[in-house]
């Protein structure tokens, strides 16, 4: 597996981290609990008891993404017919498309706690449960940079075409929607794309000029806010993929939005190591600088095999011929069992969510795979410390005495 060095970065974001955007957050606004990592806060080690764990937390899983699935065949086409198939592939949840009205009317379940209680239903009936509702789709469009438009209007519905302010408003009225949905569902996560306005300047030639990725970041925050403040609402995390073509595409720009936004609660990460390896990345740091801002995590496989003729950028090449593809999970670089670990450290009780996507393996073969998999790498966390045979009991007296600390 390889891992792209990273010690001077570190030494580096170390110096970043000094002057991050949250130290100068709005008076009363709470900095993340990663800000303590470079001296922002109390140690994430201070603890009464290092030998115990101050709480008890076991990822929930192996659940599935049914966006690349959904389709207009049996037993795709429909909420119970894909919901019994993925309980026999050995799923215990499902992230369910809000944008498939095959399988969800999101008007409905927006409205309706009596519908959300019968799409659970069904589900439950079927041996899975609702883990999140997605909004990537639509949430693309809450910014959209004109180079796009065309390209992206076909994630709308035709009304709304060819007209970017009438595409914008509809994408902000459904990702509101699908957390008012969320709420009446009970799931208090919900994952998105952030959409993007600088991304074409994402390489800095030509040159640009001062201030434009400034005015982008404050125009995306300027849109995102209110939506926000519906998710604390509905009592629901924003989940943001930290994914290319989105002006949320590391953790840097995370940082920009979430400054911006004011350190807003329900401002939170999807993690998904995968987009992290095609951009060289550290994915395994980034769970401990970010880890109380990751709220949800996609568990999906990548390999990056650079050569002489292409590198990070793919040379235009479809999936196959890239130098960064997309794997089914064990065939990738991806070191899952680092990933579980850190996960089960640091307490994330959320769902690991399979993303299936892969340039060569069939779908539903990497589908059943997939749930094997996680349910290998899921560690049921323990409740109490290894060496407690040993535990002689004490007290503040004897700890005094043992330090040698006169009275």
């Amino acid at each position: 597996m390889r891992h792209p060095p990273h010690a001077e970065r570190l030494v580096q974001g170390a110096a970043q981290y000094a002057e991050a955007p949250w130290r100068h957050a709005p008076h009363g606004a709470a900095a993340p609990r990663w800000a303590a990592i470079a001296g922002g806060g109390p140690s994430r080690y201070a603890r009464a008891d290092p030998h115990r764990r101050h709480t008890v937390k076991t990822i929930k899983g192996p659940a599935l993404f049914l966006a690349q699935f959904a389709g207009d065949e049996a037993p795709f086409d429909s909420w119970d017919a894909i919901t019994a198939w993925a309980a026999d592939c050995g799923y215990e949840g499902v992230q369910l498309p809000s944008w498939d009205a095959r399988l969800f009317d999101l008007d409905r379940a927006a409205t309706s706690k009596d519908y959300c209680d019968e799409i659970r239903g069904v589900a439950a009936a079927n041996g899975v449960q609702v883990t999140e509702l997605s909004t990537h789709l639509q949430g693309q469009l809450v910014a959209v940079h004109p180079a796009y438009d065309a390209g992206f209007d076909g994630f709308a519905p035709p009304q709304v075409h060819a007209d970017p302010a009438k595409r914008q408003a509809w994408a902000v009225e459904q990702v509101k929607k699908a957390l008012s949905a969320s709420k009446n569902l009970g799931i208090g996560a919900h994952a998105t794309f952030s959409g993007a306005l600088a991304w074409p300047y994402l390489y800095p030639w030509p040159q640009r000029p001062a201030g434009l990725v400034e005015a982008a970041f404050d125009e995306l925050a300027k849109r995102w806010r209110p939506i926000l403040d519906h998710a604390e609402d509905c009592g629901v995390d924003v989940c943001y993929e930290i994914h290319p073509g989105e002006d949320l595409h590391d953790g840097v720009t995370f940082e920009m939005f979430l400054e911006r936004v004011d350190n807003h609660a329900r401002c939170n990460m999807l993690y998904d190591p995968s987009h992290y390896v095609l951009q060289c990345l550290d994915y395994l740091d980034n769970i401990d600088i970010y880890k109380d801002r990751i709220r949800m995590f996609h568990v999906k496989d990548a390999e990056f095999n650079p050569t002489g003729r292409q590198g990070v950028y793919g040379g235009y090449q479809g999936w196959v011929d890239r130098a960064g593809r997309f794997r089914s999970l064990g065939d990738g670089e991806v070191d899952f069992a680092q990933i579980f670990s850190k996960m089960a450290a640091n307490d994330f009780d959320g769902w690991a969510v399979v993303e299936w996507e892969c340039c060569l393996k069939h779908p539903e073969d990497g589908a059943r795979e997939g749930a094997q998999f996680v349910r290998d790498h899921i560690i049921r966390v323990t409740e109490r410390a290894f060496d407690d045979f040993a535990d002689a009991g004490t007290d503040e007296a004897a700890n005094r005495r043992m330090l040698g600390i006169q009275e």
